[in-house]
Formats: C-alpha cells, sequence, structure tokens
C-alpha cells in the first residue's frame, strides 16, 4: 500500500470498518439468448459501501459497471452471487435504493412539480404533503420557481437536476448513479459535481455512482472501485483520503492528485479504456 500527501491507494478490498449498507458478494452476470453464446458481462465482484459513503465505480467502455449497478438496484437478476441491502438479500427494486440515469427519463407530459412528485404519488402520499417535499428537494438542486416548467422548456442540466430532486423526494438510502453527467458539457458538469456533493454533505445518503471520469470519481468519492475489462473484476480499490469539504481548486493543486490520476488512468489503460481521461 502507497500513502502520499493524504491521499491513498491499495490494491487490496477495501471495506468499511462499520456494517455495510450495500454489500456485493461475488456478484456475476451472465447474458444468454436463443441462437447466441452466453456472453458474461460482470465476472464475480465484491464491493462494499458504508452508511454515509460516496463510493465510485471506474471502469473501461462496456466493462458491465451499469449491468452491476442495476444488479444493486435489482432490477437486473445476478446469474450468481449476492447484493445485501442492510444485511439482507435484495431481490428486487426497493424504495430504500433510489437511482438516477444518465438519461433524464423525465415524463415530457407532466410539469417539474408532476415529475418530482410521481413516485411519492405512488407511494399513496397525500398530494399536499408530496408537494410540499418536492418544491424542498427543487431548492436544494437549486430549481426552485420552475414548477410549473416541463421538461422541453429545461436544459439539459436542469432536466438532471429534477432527476435528481425525484429521486431525492422518496428519501431513499441508498442513491445509485448511472454516469448522471455524462451526457452534459464540461461546464454544466462541473456545476452539477459541485452541487452533488453539497447534496451529499448534507444527507450523508450512501452514494454508488458510476463515472468515466477519473477526476470526477476523486473530486467525489470516499473510495474507488477500478473494473477490469469484461468480464470486468476488480482490479484495484483506491481510498481517497481528502478532507471534506472538498475544494475542487485545492484538489487539483495538491501534488499527490497527479500522482493518484496517473495510477488509476494506467489501471484503466491497461485495459485498453478509450475513456476520457480527466
Amino acid at each position: 500500500m502507497a500513502e502520499v500527501h493524504g491521499l491513498r491507494a491499495t490494491t487490496a478490498g477495501s471495506v468499511p470498518a462499520v456494517a455495510p449498507k450495500l454489500q456485493a458478494e461475488g456478484v456475476g452476470k451472465v447474458f444468454t439468448g436463443r441462437g447466441r453464446d452466453p456472453v458474461t458481462a460482470v465476472g464475480s465482484i465484491d464491493l462494499a459501501a458504508g452508511p454515509g459513503e460516496f463510493v465510485s465505480i471506474l471502469g473501461p467502455s462496456g466493462c458491465g459497471k451499469s449491468t452491476f449497478l442495476y444488479i444493486a438496484g435489482g432490477f437486473v437478476e445476478a446469474s450468481h452471487g449476492t447484493v445485501r441491502y442492510d444485511g439482507a438479500p435484495v431481490e428486487g427494486p426497493g424504495p430504500e435504493r433510489g437511482i438516477v440515469f444518465q438519461e433524464f427519463a423525465l415524463f415530457p407530459w407532466k410539469t417539474v412539480l408532476g415529475n418530482v412528485t410521481y413516485g411519492l404519488a405512488r407511494q399513496g402520499m397525500g398530494r399536499a404533503e408530496r408537494n410540499e417535499r418536492a418544491r424542498h428537494q427543487l431548492e436544494m438542486v437549486n430549481l426552485g420557481g420552475v414548477e410549473k416548467l416541463y421538461p422541453k422548456e429545461l436544459s439539459g442540466g436542469m432536466k438532471q437536476r429534477v432527476a435528481i430532486a425525484r429521486t431525492l423526494a422518496t428519501d431513499p438510502d441508498v442513491l445509485l448513479m448511472d454516469e448522471p453527467f455524462g451526457a452534459l458539457d464540461a461546464q454544466t458538469r462541473a456545476v452539477l459535481q459541485i452541487e452533488l456533493m453539497s447534496i451529499w454533505e448534507r444527507t450523508r445518503k450512501t452514494v454508488l455512482f458510476v463515472t468515466h471520469s477519473v477526476e470526477e470519481a476523486i473530486y467525489l468519492s470516499d473510495r474507488i472501485y477500478v473494473f477490469s475489462h469484461r468480464p470486468s473484476r476488480i482490479k484495484a480499490v483506491i481510498d481517497v483520503e481528502l478532507g471534506r469539504p472538498r475544494d475542487r481548486e485545492r484538489m487539483l493543486a495538491d501534488p499527490a492528485y497527479p500522482v493518484l490520476h496517473r495510477r488509476i488512468w494506467e489501471l484503466l489503460r491497461e485495459d485498453g479504456s478509450d475513456d476520457d481521461a480527466p
């Protein structure tokens, strides 16, 4: 294990000091279909995220990062292994695990308020209470005052804010995020990273975050799991020991940052990753 200026990298399977909120043990996925050979998308993954931790997953394109996230969310069934939430096996989607997709997945015929309250209405919450909660979440993502607008009237960054507010409104313990900022321009992406970190610092939800960006992973995370090419396995577990609240400019100026960035990028390049280094 190497340690430099508060940044630590280890290839061992680092796990939380307390009981994990979300834990994967030997999780894998093989896709089968008529007339084609089986495709192993996820090999065997052991991963743990403790209460209030921000954990990121990095890996080459097509390595099974999103598939693993959907298994953790209960949307895809694992071929082998187990995902546990608070020690109990995950057997399908549940309100304790909220997911934010890369695509905004908003209902175009509903207003911003209607989109954010959708899940609350399905849970049976009364109109007044769900509207109040939705407005609170919209304020949290800096979208106060746009409740009556429709998705077509919003920018990409605003749409993703609405998607995050919709997920947060149901108050999940675990937030699963599948490259939520991948389709945004660099400036909007940076702003939303800051806002996400602010939300996380206030709520301290457990976050499992899939990204292609090394810088984004370092900036946001307590720990980074680096996946290999398909079928994925854990190549390394990187503990990011930077203080919180975290400042991007100080992080980039820290002499340890380029060392850590280069180490992670080299791990990705070993598998022929064509992802962007930042």
